[in-house]
Parts: C-alpha cells; sequence; structure tokens
C-alpha cells in the first residue's frame, strides 16, 4: 500500500482567484501566444520547455497521430455518436478506448523493447548494436511473436510517414542509438521472416520517444491526446455527412443476405 501522503499537493498546475499556474508559469501571461499545443504537451510530460529542435521533433510525433482515415476508432467514434449525438465526449472516448497494442498504441510496444534491448544507461558507451538487433529478433522469433513497430497492413514496402519522422529527427540531433537500433532490427526481422516489414509510423515514434526520454508507459499518451483531435474532426463531419447510419444499415443487409431465409 502506498504511504499516505501528508500533504495533498501537485506540480502541475493550480488556480487561485486571480491567477492561473501551469508548470511554474503563468498561464495568461506566459504561456497563451507564446506556446502551441504540442509544446504545452511537452511542458506537462517533460516538465520542462522543449528547446526549438525538441520542439519541432515533438510536433513531428503528435501531428503524424492526429489522422489516419476511416481506422476502427474513427468507426467506433461515429458509431457511438449515432447512438448518442448528445455526448460528443462520450463518442470521442469511445474511439480512444481501441488505441492499443494493434492500433496507435503499439508506440508503447516499440520503445518498452527498445528500451530492454538497450538500457538508457547505456547509451553512448559503444553498444554493439548489430549484436542487440540480431538478439531481439532471435527472441521475437523464438517466441513468434509480433515485433512491435514493424510491419502495416496498407503501407508497403514503406511506411510514408517513417521516413520524414527520421528526417525531422536527424535534422534536430535526435536520431540516436535507438532510432539506429530498431532500423537495424527491421533489417534483420525482414531477413529472417522473408517479407516487407516496414518501420510503421508508431515504431518510428516509439524510437524516437526514447531519444527524448520519455518512459515508455507514457508515450501510448501522445497517440492518445493526438488521435482525439481527428476523432473531433471525424464527429463534425459525421454531422454534415454522415456515414454511421449506413455502415450499420449495409452491415445489417450482408448479415440478412449471407445468412437469411433463402429463396
Amino acid at each position: 500500500m502506498a504511504k499516505r501522503k501528508e500533504n495533498l499537493t501537485s506540480d502541475i498546475g493550480w488556480s487561485t482567484p486571480d491567477r492561473i499556474t501551469v508548470r511554474g508559469l503563468d498561464l495568461p501571461g506566459e504561456i497563451l501566444g507564446h506556446m502551441n499545443l504540442g509544446d504545452l504537451a511537452f511542458l506537462l510530460t517533460a516538465h520542462r520547455q522543449p528547446t526549438p529542435e525538441e520542439s519541432r521533433v515533438f510536433n513531428a510525433i503528435v501531428i503524424t497521430l492526429v489522422e489516419h482515415g476511416i481506422t476502427p476508432s474513427a468507426i467506433v467514434a461515429r458509431m457511438t455518436y449515432l447512438g448518442a449525438p448528445e455526448s460528443l465526449q462520450g463518442a470521442v472516448a469511445a474511439g480512444l478506448c481501441g488505441l492499443g497494442t494493434v492500433f496507435v498504441g503499439t508506440m508503447e510496444g516499440a520503445a518498452k523493447m527498445l528500451y530492454e534491448a538497450l538500457p538508457q544507461d547505456q547509451v553512448g558507451k559503444g553498444a554493439d548494436l548489430d549484436a542487440i538487433a540480431d538478439a531481439v529478433v532471435a527472441d521475437f522469433t523464438a517466441r513468434k511473436a509480433i515485433i512491435p513497430g514493424l510491419g502495416h497492413p496498407l503501407h508497403k514496402p514503406v511506411d510514408p510517414r517513417t521516413p520524414r519522422l527520421f528526417e525531422i529527427a536527424a535534422e534536430n540531433g535526435m536520431a540516436g542509438e535507438y532510432v539506429d537500433l530498431i532500423q537495424r532490427i527491421q533489417t534483420r526481422a525482414e531477413a529472417a521472416r522473408g517479407k516487407p516489414l516496414p518501420i510503421n509510423a508508431t515504431g518510428a515514434i516509439g524510437a524516437i520517444c526514447c531519444e527524448f526520454g520519455f518512459p515508455w508507459q507514457i508515450v501510448r499518451g501522445f497517440g492518445v491526446m493526438a488521435r482525439a483531435i481527428g476523432l473531433v474532426g471525424h464527429l463534425l463531419e459525421e454531422r454534415s455527412d454522415p456515414m454511421a447510419f449506413e455502415i450499420w444499415q449495409r452491415t445489417e443487409e450482408e448479415i440478412l443476405k449471407n445468412n437469411g431465409p433463402q429463396a
């Protein structure tokens, strides 16, 4: 059981009748008009303001995750909104619940894999990345497990988001050993399994999050905050150009056609 705190307090923020403070900064005077949304997210998670280079890289990774078409999370959000149009927040929440080990949340698995293979205290100490990559691929292959961050059902042989993310990271001095390692893992995994296994966007983001030093347990949260923006956009479109009702009706028609009484 956690030790009882003598005093409840938080370093994130607090409010008084005439002041709102976020991570020690005055919201109206030092944040509004000075910081973008990505920089504020960085402030809340890294506990400091980003450098200009970190800002460019962090904003790139969260923007990447905002939108990816009519994905399961978007469909769920639209269908929930159909049933409860009075609860936009409920529809967004329903879509976010599907961000896990298959969609978006795989960045968490990739970061965890990389940290376990190359602990942070070993970075910059001449680790043999080839040997580490061999060991990672051998381990996942022996367990017949999917290597997180590799492969995509649509984007083959390259996920178009990945080269650009790595380019932005390199341009801003954030393409280090973790970015290098996941690329070596990909090369060996493709050779071992005999098929294209592109580093997907969440794999690239997982590696870049390791370059930042973010705990792997929190990196899925970047996908959650980003995709919420995309889902709001989907619900706005659902109001003006709905598809949820037709998805429901066409599904019923297909089921009836294939399983109903035969003429």
